[in-house]
């Protein structure tokens, strides 16, 4: 192994040697564009100002990345994100290659007005945070990196990088941190936001298993914060999203996990959602921490039949899985049951979406210490398909070592959390398709769950959630995160998230 490694370096080494110096600088420094244009452009809170070419080409001068206008080549690709109902176009997109771009980036924000600012790193949002019109977006997919060291049990994550690249790294060592279910996931949206996943009631949440950041925050400071150092940002990286600047890197505590663990998807008829839900009730709190298992309550567009389904990950002792799974198994004949040993990069890579922006998406979530007899009925007796579109109830599975960790520890407070219940609806997007009909359908339904939860999941945030429902989703933990903001973003920049707003004038 190390004889292979050192082969690759010498190549590496080689082939970089036999390109002239001009040539690397080329590569590494765009030109100093003179054609610039004024721009138009908007602040965070909404004043209108104009941005000038001579500015914007100092800026990307600075970058070793690349400043992309509109018409440039790759500006269209780069301010897309997962979801098409969010169709914006930023003024500028800084597409950052490391640290000091982002710093860059970030002091021109600051000091042209508060420039509206969004973060991109796997366009995922929801909320369409991590775009804008008219703003600043910084699209940190250039930044990808991973290193691990196996002997310390560390993986350091530059800002940019996806869940895929961390996970495949680290098993490559038979270690592991728990993320998110989505590969094409971005590290930072996901773990700054608490970070649940397959192995999240075995071993966390993401930010449970954070070791320390490092943060460009508004002032353009690059900033390190752990438990000993800047621990009150710490603190509040660990479930206050972006509130606090741009984290351009994560260290990660891993943990040893086999290559191999028992998961997939087992599918049941409609007609067994009371007693799936039941179950569910009684022995989703109380099974073993190793067992991960999700479930949901489709119905497709067209008139298909609905279906139930799991989608379990259990990474304990292959011998003990059948034992786990029996209370599921025991609810009938399968439709479908794919559930065997997988490996595990495989497994967390199932969930992904080969064509994301061809759906439209709307949600609506929110937490459940229980999954009552009222929101089981809800469910069963209450979701109506459509023609359109697909309408789906989901129960992303919690508790475990999630819940042992004070909700005070950090600033994610919904340790007491079972279930993060979702209530989903999708449609063929285009100009014909009927979009609000379908999000009015989802609101509707989710004003009789409602009363039921107790906060939500930042992560899965839609953009008419009001400022009341964020503040009183941080609980407890508001007014620490609070005196976070005001001593980090005293200017509210960093506003397109969970916004926490701060109350000292800068």
């Amino acid at each position: 192994m190390k004889r292979r490694a050192f082969l690759r370096s010498a190549l590496a080494a080689a082939a970089t040697a036999a390109i002239p110096q001009q040539h690397l600088l080329a590569a590494l420094y765009q030109p100093l564009r003179q054609d610039v244009p004024d721009i138009p452009a908007v602040t965070g809170d909404g004043r209108e100002l104009t941005l000038r070419g001579r500015d914007i080409a100092e800026l990307g001068a600075r970058l070793r990345g690349h400043l992309l206008l509109a018409g440039d080549d790759g500006y269209e690709d780069a301010r897309q994100i997962l979801n098409p109902s969010f169709d914006k176009r930023p003024a500028l997109i800084a597409r950052v290659a490391g640290a000091a771009d982002v710093r860059a980036a970030v002091d021109f924000a600051r000091d042209h007005g508060g420039l509206l600012l969004a973060v991109k790193c796997g366009g995922h949002s929801f909320s369409g945070a991590s775009t804008c019109d008219r703003g600043m977006m910084i699209d940190l997919s250039p930044f990808r990196n991973v290193r691990v060291d196996p002997a310390a049990r560390r993986a350091w994550v530059t800002g940019g990088s996806l869940l895929g690249h961390v996970d495949h790294e680290t098993m490559a060592y038979g270690l592991v941190a728990p993320f998110g279910t989505v590969s094409h996931t971005g590290v930072g949206g996901l773990v700054t936001q608490g970070g649940f996943g397959r192995l999240g009631r075995r071993f966390g949440l993401s930010i449970d298993n954070l070791e320390s950041v490092q943060v460009v925050t508004a002032d353009g400071r690059l900033l390190h914060a752990s438990a000993e150092e800047n621990e009150n940002l710490f603190w509040g990286v660990r479930g206050g999203g972006g509130n606090f600047g741009v984290v351009t890197n994560f260290e990660f505590r891993l943990h040893p996990l086999q290559q191999k663990v028992v998961g997939g998807r087992i599918m049941f008829p409609l007609e067994v959602a009371r007693d799936a839900l039941a179950m569910y009730a009684d022995y989703g709190a109380e099974m073993p921490d190793e067992l991960y298992a999700d479930l949901s309550v489709t119905l497709p567009p067209g008139g298909q039949p609905g279906v139930v389904g799991f989608s379990v990950c259990y990474s304990g002792p292959a011998g003990d899985a059948e034992k786990a799974l029996a209370p599921i198994r025991a609810l009938g004949k399968p439709l479908s049951d794919d559930i065997k040993a997988v490996d595990y990069v495989a497994l967390q890579r199932s969930g992904d979406i080969d064509d994301p922006r061809a759906t439209g998406i709307y949600l609506k979530s929110g937490f459940l210490a229980s999954l009552s007899p009222a929101v089981a009925e809800i469910v069963a007796g209450g979701l109506e398909g459509h023609p359109e579109r697909v309408t789906r109830v989901a129960f992303q599975h919690s508790g475990g070592a999630i819940g042992r960790v004070d909700p005070l520890a950090t600033a994610f407070a919904q340790r007491d959390a079972k279930y993060n219940m979702l209530g989903i609806t999708g449609w063929r997007y285009g100009p014909d398709a009927n979009a609000k009909a379908h999000m009015d359908y989802m609101r509707g339904f989710w004003k009789d769950i409602e009363p039921h939860t107790h906060g939500f999941y930042t992560a899965d945030m839609v953009p008419d959630v009001s400022q009341q429902e964020i503040q009183a989703n941080y609980r407890a933990n508001h007014e620490r995160l609070v005196a976070v903001k005001n001593r980090y973003d005293p200017t509210n920049l960093f506003r397109l998230n969970a916004n926490v707003k701060p109350t000292v004038k800068a």
